[in-house]
């Protein structure tokens, strides 16, 4: 009992003090939500942490004019995060007090994060000429010359009760040129304003044209009016990341070179594929190929096909005489693959339109080169050390006609969820089927022009047993 007793004194103090810490606690709490609370008719409302915003579109007017270059942006003001702006009632915006914040946004959400260049040369830090806000309704940025004459506009009605979230960011920025001759590059770094950024970009310049430009994030250095060899640079590299990014391809590439190790062998499968691509490539560039929603994911569906059926080819024989003529006709699937990845990149192209295809080409070679060269030695190193050319080639293969099954199912689901309808014999039509008739005698002259050369070099591959399956 004893022992009891002097137990049960600190427990009931220890009670009593926690009771009274909670209760010092709640009736703090209650007096900092007290004076936390403002008056809305009276106080602006503390604003809450702002979010990423999913979606933003900038839009951007580029002009050079004498000795400077005018650059107008419109960006969602909910997309300068970090910056409280002032707010009241129910998050309506402070229209009257927002002035110096506007300025902070534009500086450190806008000007900061993008650079001009004047031919080569960095042009110095922008003036912030004007800013403000617009309704979400309002139209002046559809052209450079409304765009400009908005900032003349009065403000809005300091009254006007707008959702601070809705209101959109107009920013007037100067730079100092040399000359509005100049070619101009601009290296934009608006991504950050959203998890999925598209900018619209428009350049003026003088006596010429209106260049537009669309792109999803930072598309990094953008020459505005390249030269034909700086043209030719960008898409030779986009041609090269393209080839070893498209895990597609590179597949497919696979399926070639296994049963082709030899110089023999495989001269006549690359060069047909490469000669096959380019021909619908370029072709899709010009406008041939069909502009239905469809052609996309039966292209998808073809190419995944192309694994699986050069794959099987391999387990049951390759027959080398005819592996170059395969390669040719999955070469014009497959180029029209490349065509998707290069048709939104075309916009910086210039007016070097041709230049830029074959550079591109270039580059999807370049990179199918480095492919080759260095499947090829890693197969053989895998037949000769590992496991049985025969056994090698049937697990190798049928790997890649599960892989090459499944994305064939997957895009042909998606492909018969389109709806196909035949079409109207029109004008537009019969343009169309001409267009395709020309292109069919360009993809069958080039195959009688390779076949002669090439099957004289497939049966040499054929004669030197190595690397040729049994047929």
């Amino acid at each position: 009992m004893k022992q009891r007793g002097k137990t049960r004194g600190p427990t009931r103090r220890t009670a009593t003090l926690m009771g009274c810490v909670l209760a010092l606690y709640g009736l703090t709490s209650l007096a900092g939500a007290a004076r936390a609370a403002p008056d809305p008719a009276t106080e602006a409302v503390a604003a809450v942490p702002h979010e990423i915003p999913a979606d933003v579109t900038v839009q951007a007017f580029v002009t050079p004019e004498g000795s400077r270059l005018r650059f107008l942006v419109r960006a969602p003001l909910e997309a300068m995060r970090d910056i409280e702006f002032p707010q009241y009632g129910l998050g309506y915006l402070d229209l009257e007090a927002a002035d110096p914040f506007l300025r902070d946004a534009a500086q450190l959400w806008l000007a900061d994060y993008v650079t001009f260049y004047e031919e080569d040369r960095r042009l110095a830090a922008p003036r912030i000429v004007a800013t403000r806000v617009s309704l979400p309704s309002d139209r002046s940025f559809a052209s450079y010359e409304t765009a400009l004459a908005h900032f003349d506009d009065p403000p809005l009605d300091p009254g006007l009760q707008l959702p601070w979230r809705q209101a959109l960011l107009d920013v007037l920025l100067e730079y100092d040129i040399e000359s509005d001759e100049s070619r101009f590059s601009i290296d934009p770094g608006f991504a950050h304003l959203g998890l999925r950024t598209v900018t619209v970009l428009r350049l003026r310049p003088p006596d010429r044209p209106e260049r537009a430009f669309q792109y999803v994030g930072d598309p990094g250095l953008v020459r505005l009016d390249p030269r034909w060899h700086q043209a030719a640079l960008r898409f030779v590299s986009l041609g090269f990341t393209h080839i070893l990014d498209g895990i597609d391809h590179l597949l497919f590439l696979l399926c070639l070179v296994i049963p082709l190790r030899t110089l023999w062998g495989l001269v006549p499968v690359i060069t047909s594929f490469t000669i096959a691509h380019s021909i619908t490539l370029i072709a899709s560039a010009f406008g041939i190929a069909p502009r239905a929603l469809w052609f996309p994911p039966l292209i998808e569906t073809l190419i995944a096909l192309s694994i699986v059926y050069m794959a099987l080819e391999n387990i049951v024989g390759a027959k080398p005489r005819k592996r170059w003529l395969l390669a040719f006709g999955f070469g014009l699937v497959h180029g029209f693959g490349f065509s998707f990845a290069l048709s939104e990149s075309l916009q910086f192209a210039g007016g070097h339109l041709l230049a830029s295809l074959l550079a591109f080409n270039v580059g999807v070679e370049l990179g199918q080169l480095v492919v080759v060269a260095v499947a090829v030695p890693v197969v053989e190193v895998l037949f000769r050390k590992v496991v049985a050319e025969r056994m090698g080639t049937i697990i190798g293969s049928a790997l890649l006609a599960h892989t090459g099954w499944h994305w064939m199912t997957d895009r042909g689901s998606d492909l018969l969820a389109y709806r196909f309808a035949w079409p109207a014999f029109d004008g537009a039509l019969a343009a169309a089927l001409m267009r395709w008739g020309a292109l069919a005698l360009i993809v069958v002259g080039a195959a009688w022009a390779i076949s002669g050369p090439f099957g004289r070099l497939a049966a040499k591959a054929k004669g030197g047993g190595r690397a040729a399956l049994p047929e």
